[in-house]
């Protein structure tokens, strides 16, 4: 009799703790049922908090800054005019994409699709030949600084616009892959070929199964099976890309370093991505007096005499060499020049200035896309490379749109018909669509040209060996990272202990 009585005592309070737990789940402040619990439909609430932060990549906590030229501009060129704008918060790489980080790339696309479609791996290539010169003996460059493990940590260059942006998309596939893989919804899987692989794209639409992983992954709250991720769990990243123009420009000044404690001013404004106007470290140390960044010092002068280098660099140097910036990132002075998203125009400050809404985030350079659908609304069968198709929107279809009229706003107020500006390429001057901006001086360039608001452009078809890139990705969420819920949060300070209600 006693032994029943321990049983039932253990069965009521084992039904008491699972009630308890029923009454504790998660409920929708909009209709009180609850999240993730199949007795009330299922509705799933991800419990994942923040943003999964990718490999190598440092917040920039956004904000309002001068975005220009702000020191005389020497050259007259007047492309940069200062303007007041704000940046959103992003992540930005902490530093520009080694060549050991692009070689891992076309390994992955020789393995891939090396075997089928060939081409797709020469096109990736860098172009080595971008070091050859007519009366310089730069020839060995030619066959060891892309390949050569002496050079593994040495930012890639002879790379295109066009190819630093099919990067960045392989970039986001590969971390997705690996946390998917971490968080067991998928197993790893190294026998990926042609368009079996991994995209994704092709997997938040159901175009890639994958291998299930062997801890279960996620499961779904009705049946209790394994289910795939949806881009609503917070597994996901969004995409790698280049940094447009402005994030590049204010994560350069890192002016968070000169801000007054507790207010929004600024000590000092910064003609380099640091501090005053020289170009050796200042503070008393061992490093006082060290180059803050590889630049050319002056004619013939690239790094210094024997014995004392002055920046250690003959051309470039490892990615993570000299002082970062407050914002914790190398070389965003010197170094190698960096392709950002924007299309080049000398005229964009003036367009940005007469035009409204275009002072947050401002951007040139979009060619508005739309997925491929079949009749029943469905994305159509992916390509041959395991990628979901897109096309161009048609000017028709966004005409009774009250944000934008246009799906490709490349020219939009500078190169329109509404402008009456002309751009006529090859004969008057060199700016066409495919003219993209670089930022930053590189290893090959006098000091000048390291202040963040100087510009440059290059064709997206055309590469050099003073130009890189370096990796950003939109910030999802507060802007201050996934401690930040966005707003200033203020307490209930008259909340009254609701009474239940009889009925």
């Amino acid at each position: 009799m006693k032994q029943l009585l321990k049983v039932g005592a253990f069965v009521f309070l084992a039904l008491l703790v699972f009630d308890s737990c029923k009454k504790s789940k998660e409920a929708s402040e909009t209709t009180g049922w609850n999240y993730n619990d199949p007795d009330w439909g299922g509705f799933e609430k991800s419990e994942q908090k923040g943003q999964p932060e990718g490999p190598n990549l440092v917040l920039v906590q956004g904000g309002t800054f001068t975005m220009g030229v702000v020191d005389q501009d020497v050259l007259f060129r007047y492309n940069n005019l200062p303007r007041r704008v704000t940046v959103s918060s992003f992540y930005m790489d902490e530093t520009e994409v080694a060549n050991i980080d692009y070689r891992e790339y076309m390994w992955w696309l020789r393995r891939v699709f090396g075997e089928s479609y060939p081409e797709v791996y020469f096109k990736a290539l860098p172009d080595s030949l971008v070091w050859r010169e007519e009366l310089a003996y730069n020839e060995p460059f030619v066959e060891t600084y892309f390949r050569h493990a002496s050079y593994n940590d040495y930012p890639v260059v002879g790379v295109t616009w066009l190819q630093a942006n099919d990067y960045s998309k392989w970039r986001t596939d590969r971390v997705n892959e690996m946390l998917l893989i971490k968080k067991g919804v998928l197993a790893s899987n190294s026998e990926q070929r042609d368009e079996d692989n991994f995209n994704t794209e092709a997997y938040l639409v159901g175009q890639y199964e994958g291998m299930p992983g062997e801890k279960g992954g996620l499961k779904d709250p009705m049946t209790g099976e394994p289910r795939r991720a949806r881009f609503e769990d917070g597994i996901l990243i969004p995409s790698y890309r280049l940094p447009t123009e402005a994030e590049w420009e204010y994560a350069a000044v890192a002016l968070q370093g000169n801000q007054q404690l507790k207010d929004e001013r600024i000590s000092d404004r910064r003609m380099y991505p640091w501090d005053g106007t020289s170009l050796r470290y200042q503070r008393r140390g061992k490093y006082q007096g060290e180059m803050l960044a590889n630049f050319k010092r002056g004619r013939g002068d690239y790094m210094g005499m024997a014995g004392r280098l002055n920046d250690n660099a003959h051309i470039t140097a490892p990615v993570r060499s000299y002082m970062p910036n407050d914002f914790g990132l190398f070389n965003m002075g010197g170094n190698v020049s960096e392709w950002v998203l924007d299309v080049y125009r000398p005229l964009t400050s003036l367009a940005l200035d007469d035009t409204e809404n275009h002072d947050l985030n401002p951007f040139r350079g979009h060619v508005f896309e739309q997925r491929v659908l079949d009749e029943e609304g469905k994305p159509v069968e992916k390509d041959s490379l395991g990628r979901i198709r897109y096309e161009p929107i048609r000017d028709e279809e966004v005409a009774e749109r009250m944000n934008y009229k246009r799906a490709n706003v490349v020219d939009y107020l500078d190169g329109d018909k509404e402008s009456e500006v002309f751009y006529n390429y090859g004969v008057s001057t060199l700016i066409s669509d495919k003219a993209r901006v670089i930022k930053g001086g590189s290893w090959a360039d006098r000091a000048y040209y390291m202040a963040p608001g100087n510009r440059r452009f290059l064709d997206e078809d055309r590469s050099a060996k003073t130009v890189g890139f370096r990796c950003a990705m939109t910030r999802m969420g507060g802007p201050q990272g996934n401690d930040d819920t966005g707003g200033h949060q203020f307490p209930k300070r008259f909340s009254k202990k609701k009474k239940k209600r009889k009925y």
